[in-house]
């Protein structure tokens, strides 16, 4: 292993850059080949993913093009059939979930990395990584029988005071009354679909985020309060910009799975294919939850349209997953210190 030790600009003429040589042992050879050929193996699979997508889908992209994109309509064995629809709804529940988790998952990382008696502090870590192990289904079922019901009154509400935003309309309600407005409209809707699975997103950020926040350095920390700081002001000049990193992969992360949830979607939406901005109305549906409502009745070619919306998604969820890193890669806290 060879390092090059680069010297200061004012040194430049008179001195070169120094090169240090690393004896390279045995178990450094091996831990790089391993981890070199997990990363290939890794690049390989989802390479194959992409690629069996892609092979299935293509009787059913041929047929549609690109109107495959703008399409709204889901009749494949008509061959009228596009993710116009389910893209934009699939778009609005992850947004809708990412709105709710976030502000919870920061809160939820700062307290326990930074309030949270040190006795508790380990039961709570292991609370939330034992809630991001919860299956989807549960949140699925709780948003169907208890949340859904409950939350109406919170939808109505929103939209009879807040409904002249276009997104937060519903068609016939009134703003001057509350109770206004016909009833099963705001029962299977984006919103509440969003809600739950931004419930079910949330300790999975929170944990990202926490790990991040714990690791912000003592000395600067302590620099802080050292020159008079509160307790908030050194996490906000602190610990803050230091986990902007962690917060930004926390909430990709949470968006990533956002994008791909398909039971809580599942059960909670009424798949309605046709864009539908409203996110307060009854009426949504998502890729993820195309698949599993149409796949076990689809016919040969809907079969392939179905796997069509697949590799759409899985498109989707790889731009979201570079940029994140990207991001992360330039911030403090996903890259070597300037220290």
């Amino acid at each position: 292993m060879t390092t090059t030790i680069p010297v200061r600009p004012e040194q430049s003429e008179s001195v070169s850059a120094r090169v240090l040589t690393h004896p390279s042992g045995p178990t450094d050879k091996i831990y790089a080949a391993v981890t070199r050929t997990s990363g290939l193996i890794v690049l390989l699979i989802m390479s194959l993913v992409g690629v069996f997508l892609a092979y299935r889908a293509s009787q059913a992209l041929r047929v549609q093009g690109l109107s495959f994109l703008t399409t709204q309509a889901w009749e494949p064995d008509s061959r009228n059939f596009g993710i116009a629809a389910i893209l934009i709804g699939t778009i609005l529940i992850a947004l809708v979930a990412i709105a709710v988790a976030v502000p919870l998952a920061v809160g939820t990382a700062l307290y326990i990395s930074e309030y949270a008696p040190r006795r508790l502090k380990q039961t709570l870590i292991s609370l939330v990584d034992l809630m991001a192990a919860v299956p989807s289904i549960v949140y699925g079922l709780w948003g169907l029988f208890f949340l859904q019901g409950n939350v109406t009154g919170v939808a109505r509400w929103i939209t009879s005071y807040f409904g002249w935003l276009p997104f937060l309309r519903v068609d016939g309600f009134k703003n001057s009354d509350p109770l206004a407005g016909p009833a099963g409209t705001l029962t299977s809707s984006t919103f509440i679909a969003g809600l739950v699975v931004g419930f079910m997103v949330t300790p999975i950020a929170t944990s990202v985020m926490r790990e991040v926040f714990s690791q912000a350095p003592v000395g600067e920390r302590e620099g802080a309060l050292a020159l008079g700081a509160t307790k908030w002001g050194m996490i906000r000049s602190v610990v803050l910009p230091f986990g902007k990193g962690g917060i930004i992969g926390g909430t990709m992360l949470g968006l990533g799975r956002a994008l791909g949830e398909t039971i809580t979607v599942y059960l909670i939406i009424s798949p309605v294919f046709t864009i539908q901005p409203h996110i307060l109305q009854t009426g949504a549906t998502s890729i993820a939850a195309t698949i599993a409502g149409k796949f076990g009745a689809a016919s040969a070619f809907g079969t392939s349209a179905l796997f069509a919306a697949g590799l759409v998604l899985f498109l989707v969820t790889l731009v979201v997953n570079f940029i994140a890193s990207s991001i992360v890669a330039k911030s403090r806290s996903g890259a070597v210190s300037d220290a």
